[in-house]
């Protein structure tokens, strides 16, 4: 049984509240007025497992507040407040203090404030939850993929895999893939301006034909994918073209960029966020009847995401 099994089984309890969109997407919906929901999810890192033992304090605040932001880019939510339950194996001011300053640093930059927490002692790990307010019924949701869809990416893919994939091979990463992997860049500003225009959209955290994979699920639709429009860095580039295995672009996680669907009649509209922004988006491929993923490009290898369980 995988994490989703897992999560399907016992934990996605239906008819609690008429005013609440619970399991399913990148953040519960829960209805506070006429006119807005608050978009909420929760995020646990834990180290040896999404962050190596040597990371900087630093990064890890940066990383734990930064794939919850992401959670609310995927809705098209605006950030307001998160609280932080910190796990610590001991008592250490200078590492605090690193880390205080980081998460203190990217909450300023998205106007986002700490209102609470909980402190305990253990193996070092870092829970954070987020909410943020959407208009009532514009969320992005998972669910709203059409047939004919086009489907984007935002910026480059599998950096992160790429850097992390480096340090288990004992092989010292470029600075830049480092920073991919250890200070992600929530896409916020996309995902608020997609509201209205995107038609279903997820954040990439556990790899890209996985999450896109939760979209067509919960749409009930299929995907065509081309290998070549996927938007890739050059070290991804000369990993792909050395070792003619696509895995860590196509399954990789940590990206936090967002993946979405648009409707041909949106296209237009997506190019002036895009020149808005000064952001990179990419069509790589559109959504399909049929299930599944089909891949265009000439590599049928199947690529397994990171699982929990």
């Amino acid at each position: 049984m995988n994490e989703f099994e897992l999560i399907e089984k016992y934990f996605n309890w239906t008819g609690s509240s008429p005013d609440v969109i619970g399991v399913g997407d990148d953040c519960a919906l829960i209805t506070i007025d006429s006119n807005s929901q608050l978009a909420t999810s929760v995020d646990t890192l834990i180290e040896g497992v999404h962050f190596p033992k040597n990371t900087s304090a630093a990064d890890i605040a940066h990383k734990a507040l930064a794939v919850n932001l992401s959670d609310l880019a995927a809705m098209g939510a605006t950030p307001e407040y998160f609280t932080l339950a910190l796990t610590l194996p001991e008592f250490d001011e200078s590492w605090l203090k690193e880390f205080s300053n980081a998460l203190k640093t990217l909450a300023n930059q998205y106007n986002i404030t700490l209102v609470g927490g909980d402190t305990t002692k253990g193996q070092l790990s870092i829970s954070i939850n987020v909410t943020g307010v959407v208009k009532k019924n514009k969320a992005l949701l998972r669910s709203s993929a059409q047939v004919g869809d086009v489907i984007f990416v935002s910026n480059t893919i599998g950096d992160a895999a790429l850097a992390l994939w480096k340090i288990q091979q004992n092989i010292k990463p470029s600075e830049q893939l480092l920073s991919q992997f250890n200070r992600p860049d929530p896409q916020v500003q996309l995902g608020c301006a997609l509201v209205g225009i995107a038609n279903a959209c997820i954040d990439i955290s556990d790899g890209l034909e996985q999450d896109l994979t939760h979209i067509l699920k919960r749409s009930n639709v299929g995907a065509r994918i081309n290998l070549s429009d996927i938007p890739l860095g050059i070290e991804m580039q000369t990993h792909i073209e050395k070792s003619q295995d696509w895995c860590l672009a196509l399954a990789g996680g940590d990206d936090y960029e967002l993946c979405f669907s648009v409707a041909p009649e949106n296209l237009s509209k997506l190019k002036k966020i895009e020149e808005d922004l000064d952001i990179k988006l990419s069509a790589i491929g559109l959504i399909t009847q049929d299930e599944g993923i089909e891949r265009m490009g000439g590599f049928d290898k199947k690529c397994l995401s990171y699982q929990h369980f």
